[in-house]
């Protein structure tokens, strides 16, 4: 294995692993702060670096019914997009699971609108968590190239064949620049591999129907495919993690765990806050804490039965969430910690933290902070369903 390191931003770094899987057809629309992602692309398509064939459409909804047509004809297909793009793929994205298209995206988190908003936050992609696509997401620009070469070989598994987003944050990942080691062109299509055989709709000796109306005789059971499906990927997405730290030295769970072992308080994140959180951690164990932290790397499928075991020895948890659910209760991701230990033999101390908003600084003293809510929670017993961090009140 030969590799390079480089110097990329987000957006460059997932421009980059396109040109080296080298789909056959990238359908896409502009949207900030993922424009920059196809916009180098297409540059690959016009200098021939690529085989691609680049469609530009008029909307986001137009991108993904252009990759969901292409699919159905087995062509490896990719796109990009952010926040009210995704949105406004809303529709399709079922469409595009249910369907069993292995069809790849990267995303740019971004906050949705109203009011408007270009900055990160995670609210595009947890309004997506159950269409039936697979999502990983990123803490940085090493972890976004790195997922998005393994999101093709999963998406591609025979056992899975699920659409797959690799993200990152809006800005804060997408138009940063940080070093990268990057494989060389050659191990990266040997080890995405020609597309696995799939029925598609150009094969004319065995016809198929697609988007065929499927109502109360068998519309269940198709659904009951899909979560099958999502299923099987915890596994498959468990060996193509091995098969890529054998190539690259690099592996990646579902989840990462930072000082957690033997870690009393603990916090459960997504995305890039989780490294200004591990240096808290550092400074807190540095004084005699233990504390340590949970990176939730792999949101769909969520491997709860992992996560409940490597949570429920810690005493008090603050789920971190870059995203309202809105809902008077609870962001997203604590309703999935939540749920994960409930039958728990012990069952932590759980509190929640809405943070971030629309790409509000997530500074250390924030996060020391919520540390502090969770030793004053052991101390009182007494708890807060969900606290805003940063926010003016």
């Amino acid at each position: 294995m030969s590799s390079i390191r480089v110097t990329k931003t987000g957006n460059e770094i997932f421009a980059e692993a396109m040109r080296q899987i080298n789909p056959d057809v990238v359908a896409a629309y502009p949207i900030t702060p993922a424009t920059e992602i196809v916009q180098i692309f297409s540059q690959f398509v016009a200098d021939g670096v690529v085989k691609t064939e680049y469609i530009a459409v008029e909307s986001e909804h137009s991108a993904m019914s252009a990759c969901i047509g292409s699919s159905a004809t087995g062509a490896r297909t990719m796109t990009g997009t952010s926040s009210q793009g995704l949105a406004l793929m809303w529709e399709m994205l079922y469409i595009a699971a249910g369907l069993r298209l292995p069809i790849i995206m990267a995303v740019v988190n971004r906050a949705l609108s109203s009011p408007i908003n270009i900055h990160c936050d995670h609210s595009d992609t947890m309004g997506a968590r159950d269409s039936g696509w697979i999502q990983i997401y990123s803490e940085n620009v090493q972890e976004a190239y790195d997922n998005l070469i393994q999101a093709v070989k999963i998406a591609e598994h025979p056992e899975v064949r699920l659409p797959v987003m690799a993200t990152t944050d809006g800005f804060i990942l997408s138009h940063c620049l940080e070093v990268a080691e990057m494989l060389d062109d050659g191990d990266v299509q040997k080890f995405i591999g020609t597309p696995p055989e799939r029925r598609t709709v150009l094969d004319f000796e065995n016809p198929i129907t697609l988007g065929a109306l499927d109502l109360q005789d068998y519309y269940f059971e198709h659904r009951r495919q899909i979560a099958e499906a999502m299923l099987n990927s915890t596994r498959i997405i468990d060996a193509i993690a091995d098969e890529y730290a054998e190539l690259t030295g690099r592996r990646y769970g579902f989840f990462e765990k930072y000082k957690l072992d033997d870690a009393e308080y603990a916090l459960v994140l997504i995305g890039s806050t989780a490294g200004t959180a591990k240096d808290v951690v550092d400074r807190l164990r540095s004084k005699g804490r233990k504390v340590g932290l949970m990176k939730i790397r792999v949101f769909r499928p969520f491997d709860y039965l992992k996560v409940r075991q490597s949570l429920e020895n810690i005493k008090v948890i603050g789920v971190m969430d870059r995203a309202d659910g809105l809902n008077s209760f609870c962001g997203p991701l604590y309703t999935e910690i939540c749920t994960s230990l409930y039958e728990a033999h012990k069952r932590p101390i759980l509190m929640n933290f809405i943070y971030g908003l629309g790409g509000r600084e997530v500074r250390d003293e924030d996060i020391e902070n919520i540390f502090e809510q969770l030793f004053k929670t052991e101390k009182t017993g007494k708890t807060t369903n969900t606290m805003y961090i940063g926010v003016r009140e």
